[in-house]
């Protein structure tokens, strides 16, 4: 089982990066369908993988001296993340106790990224005829921030294409501007779900040795990922993106079904 985390968190992030929306969004559905765990140890490792990937990108992003971000926007973003951090971790913890059966959170987590997913192709396929908007109102901007860190933290799953869309949709950032903004409300929200789980003790059993396997994988995925990046045509990368979306369509439709016989 370790082997297969550390291969799944590996190839997840290479193709993550590649396409500039981490490996969070996959990680989370492919490890349901193998069943390796329960939903709640997977959701925890799945956001504390995110965090560590996410956090080598911006601790690598400080030391190149280079910033994308608006501080009109970005601050109160990161202060909203931060918020929805602890709501989407105190939402998961009401809905586990609501439905006292952790299959039917699993399928709630599967039908909403489900959903985010497919949100994200339509939105892919039709942005050139979309308007987007430049918000610098911080109210409005704290609120998106706080919804983005819910789903981060609830899902698992960091934030990948749909921080990316709601960025380019409400703010028209372009790509660098949507994924270093992007990195930051999704390392402030995971932050907060990691803290919050740590001063509850909420953290789920699980082999110890799980998460080094996941983080490794992770780091070593994310960094062989922005390579092959570099290597790649745009055309490429847009086409993987779409066939990514495709394949996590399917398979947390499986999930669905699967936590539904369970």
């Amino acid at each position: 089982m370790l082997f297969l985390c550390f291969l799944i968190c590996f190839f997840a992030s290479v193709i993550g990066a590649i396409c500039g929306i981490g490996g969070g969004v996959i990680i989370k559905p492919v490890l349901d369908a193998f069943q390796v765990m329960d939903v709640a140890s997977i959701s925890f490792l799945s956001g504390c993988t995110v965090l560590s990937m996410t956090t080598y990108s911006v601790i690598k992003s400080k030391m190149s001296g280079v910033s994308n971000l608006e501080q009109k926007v970005s601050v109160p973003l990161s202060i909203g993340s931060i918020i929805g951090g602890i709501l989407g971790k105190w939402l998961f913890r009401v809905l586990t106790l609501l439905c006292q059966d952790l299959n039917t959170v699993g399928m709630i987590q599967s039908f909403l990224l489900c959903f985010v997913t497919i949100g994200t192709v339509v939105y892919t396929l039709r942005k050139n005829q979309i308007k987007t908007y430049e918000i610098h109102h911080f109210g409005v901007c704290l609120l998106i921030g706080v919804l983005l860190g819910i789903l981060s933290s609830f899902l698992g799953i960091g934030g990948g294409p749909i921080n990316l869309i709601v960025l380019y949709f409400f703010f028209s950032m372009d790509t660098k501007k949507a994924v270093e903004n992007s990195l930051y409300t999704i390392f402030y929200s995971q932050i907060a779900s990691l803290v919050i789980s740590i001063l509850t003790k909420q953290i789920p059993e699980f082999p110890k040795e799980i998460l080094l396997f996941m983080v490794i994988g992770g780091i070593f995925g994310g960094v062989f990922g922005r390579w092959l990046n570099k290597k790649i045509t745009e055309k490429m990368v847009e086409k993987l993106f779409l066939y990514l979306m495709y394949s996590m369509i399917i398979l947390n439709m499986w999930n669905i079904w699967n936590f539904m016989v369970k």
